[in-house]
């Protein structure tokens, strides 16, 4: 049985979830975590400010990523309090303790602030003083972030139904129902949202476009088949979010699967490669990158799925999705490291510890700023230096 998930995406199941429990604590790693070796670094990180975010993410790891938008930065902790601090100094702004625990990662939109809760309520806030300018309730639990276009806020929740609220009032507008496995990963993919359609991925391995004026389906794909003998085999989850590019493309990861490039319009694959991820790739110029479930880094072109490199050296360590800040990709790491790499060549170009641990969300990045949040609500603000 597997055993490299990372705690926000442990697998869950409706049913034998003692049977489950006991296969992993007897499970040995299938990628043992890599030492880290010397490094000879070409890239300065400077520490600009250091905060604690309440109490952190919880032992759960619940992926309560922040969020920015202008000057201020917005971070919370898992049991519900909700923090803005000024991006430049990291002075705290406003503080707020809601009445509910955060499960989801923020999303800063216009002037509001949206996160949703373990007992299945979507909030927004303001962002200027942290008021709770509307409250929701959807069909359960939500882990992956809001997100919003110019009408709508949609929510994927952890059962498979897709819910758009009216991002100003959050009065519900529909509900999908996606299908759902009986043995997933904890968690589900993070919609991606435009002015007419949502592009939705399900635990079966289907992608799915949604019309933004009725919640009914367009089109849908299967971009992962299931295989294997076991359940776990069998996983095929899309647990990443869809990148649209401006030219209409889609690149999808699935578990157990595939990566894949489809026409945004049609759906209509236009190439794809043997590679199982449950993160959220990243595109550069014409690269795209992305971090496999062993948690190699790969570049492939993204004309051609073509693989350019790969960097194993950080195999097993439970890196997080990729970011891009200042000519470098970016990720953190169960030990608490972040890792930058060259974006051209794959080696790893320096490197900074923010806390023992560990860093389980994606690190936001902003220019040549990188923020990271550790798992025990460490808020450390970086600046490359090349």
């Amino acid at each position: 049985m597997r055993s490299t998930l990372r705690p926000t995406l442990l697998i869950a199941a409706t049913t034998a979830l003692a049977l489950l429990a006991g296969c992993a604590g007897k499970a040995e790693p299938e990628y043992p975590p890599r030492e880290l070796q010397s490094l000879d670094a070409t890239t300065e990180v400077t520490t600009l400010w250091r905060e604690r975010v309440g109490k952190g993410l919880g032992e759960t790891g619940y992926p309560v990523a922040p969020a920015q938008e202008g000057d201020t930065v917005f971070a919370a902790d898992g049991r519900g309090l909700v923090e803005a601090l000024d991006a430049d100094s990291g002075e705290t702004r406003w503080t707020v303790e809601l009445d509910t625990p955060v499960s989801s990662a923020l999303t800063a939109v216009a002037g509001s602030l949206f996160m949703a809760t373990r007992n299945g309520e979507v909030l927004s806030l303001d962002q200027a003083d942290g008021e709770v300018q509307w409250r929701a309730r959807v069909t359960s639990e939500v882990l992956a972030a809001p997100q919003a276009n110019q009408q709508l806020l949609v929510v994927q929740a952890v059962d498979g139904r897709v819910t758009a609220l009216d991002r100003q009032s959050g009065d519900e507008r529909w509900v999908y129902t996606g299908p759902r496995p009986s043995l997933t990963l904890r968690g589900t993919g993070t919609p991606t949202v435009i002015d007419p359609v949502t592009f939705a991925g399900f635990a079966n391995g289907r992608l799915v476009t949604l019309d933004n004026r009725s919640g009914q389906p367009l089109w849908e794909r299967r971009i992962a088949i299931p295989q294997g003998r076991s359940e776990i085999d069998r996983l095929v989850d899309l647990a990443g979010q869809p990148v649209l590019t401006q030219d209409g493309r889609l690149f999808v990861t699935s578990y157990n699967g595939r990566l894949a490039a489809l026409d945004a319009r049609s759906g209509e694959m236009q190439w794809s490669r043997e590679l199982s991820s449950y993160h959220t790739p990243i595109l550069v110029g014409d690269l795209l990158f992305v971090v496999d479930e062993a948690s190699h880094v790969v570049a492939v072109d993204a004309g051609s799925g073509n693989e350019i490199w790969r960097n194993e050296a950080l195999e097993g360590r439970s890196l997080t999705a990729p970011a891009f800040a200042t000519d470098h990709l970016v990720v953190g790491d169960a030990e608490g490291y972040l890792h930058l790499i060259d974006p051209r060549e794959g080696e790893i170009v320096g490197r900074d510890r923010v806390d023992g641990s560990g860093i389980g969300v994606r690190p936001l990045t902003d220019g040549r700023r990188i923020y990271a949040l550790a798992n025990d609500g460490t808020l450390e603000a970086l600046e490359l230096r090349p």
